[in-house]
């Protein structure tokens, strides 16, 4: 049976870093560990990755739009933060000059132009139904997938500013939210779309799939106190990223559950005491150290056991 191959990337903002450092080192080991994906699914962060390298895109030159441009992106100002009331009525940043770097990547390109199949989620605050019985906010996939349901037209820089649009942090982007809201980690979602017959006609089964999972790093958080009595200004920020990465590990579990040995998980725990934040452009060089310290050894096992042979034994 021929094997169907699936790359997910966790969304995180600046710490898409480390999964671009840890890739590139893959890549320096298996040259065309990229290209024989049959579908690259991503969020938020790992959404721009995954729509790059389907753009053609090495993951070197990614990872410079990260640090060239990281400040640039996450970019504030004093009389920004004093319209937002420092950023209690306000996002943390202005997306403009993400939107400048993401024309200046992909220009006009759809996701039809793509060279290969993309997933990314996002979510729509409203679907703008004329029926008020179907109107309502909802997950949203983009795809350059098969069958009625590929969003062909769609520019590539508008989808990665749909995925990327993390509340607090930057505005809402013509009605859509950052992915991170349903699948921060879309690799459940890369294996739905995978098995759906009106995307595919000819849809892999369970049994064919391979997937990497690439996590974007792993603080030790917690919040203390066994009775915490706090209100909406106390929790708005935190609860943002218990809902992003409390759904990872769902994810994981149901992965392994589905797939298991034909699917692989890297996610490197932070060292305790770091704690890197995903609008901490001041540590690109602290997260650059931390991938390529991470022990591939298995990784590398795993990929050249299962994910390098383009077929399964009968």
């Amino acid at each position: 049976m021929p094997r169907y191959r699936i790359l997910s990337f966790d969304g995180g903002g600046i710490l898409g870093v480390l999964t671009l450092v840890l890739l590139e080192r893959i890549v320096q080991e298996f040259p065309t560990f990229i290209k024989q994906a049959d579908l690259l699914a991503g969020t938020s962060t790992g959404g721009i990755i995954a729509l790059g390298l389907a753009h053609g895109m090495h993951p070197r030159d990614i990872r410079a739009l990260y640090e060239q441009k990281g400040r640039i992106i996450f970019q504030d100002s004093w009389l920004d933060d004093a319209f937002d009331l420092g950023s209690i009525v306000g996002a943390n940043y202005d997306n403009r000059g993400l939107e400048q770097e993401l024309k200046r990547v992909f220009g006009a390109t759809k996701l039809g132009d793509l060279a290969q199949q993309v997933l990314v989620p996002a979510f729509d605050l409203d679907n703008g139904s004329p029926d008020p019985k179907r109107r309502m906010w909802a997950a949203k996939f983009f795809s350059n997938m098969g069958g009625v349901y590929g969003d062909y037209e769609v520019p590539v820089y508008k989808v990665a500013l749909y995925t990327s649009a993390a509340p607090t942090y930057f505005p809402v982007y013509e009605g859509y939210i950052d992915g991170g809201m349903v699948a921060n980690n879309p690799s459940v979602a890369a294996i739905a779309h995978a098995l759906d017959t009106r995307k595919q006609t000819a849809a892999p089964t369970v049994d064919q799939i391979a997937l990497c999972s690439l996590g974007s790093g792993h603080s030790l958080r917690h919040i203390s106190g066994n009775r915490l009595d706090w209100g909406y200004a106390q929790w708005a920020r935190p609860l943002v990223n218990i809902l992003i990465n409390g759904v990872m590990g769902v994810a994981d579990y149901q992965c392994r559950q589905f797939l298991r040995d034909r699917y692989w998980r890297l996610n490197p725990v932070f060292p305790p005491g770091v704690d890197i934040q995903i609008d901490g452009v001041d540590q690109v060089g602290k997260l650059i150290e931390i991938a390529r310290g991470v022990d591939l050894h298995e990784t590398l096992l795993w990929i050249d056991r299962t994910w390098m042979h383009p077929t399964l034994e009968a």
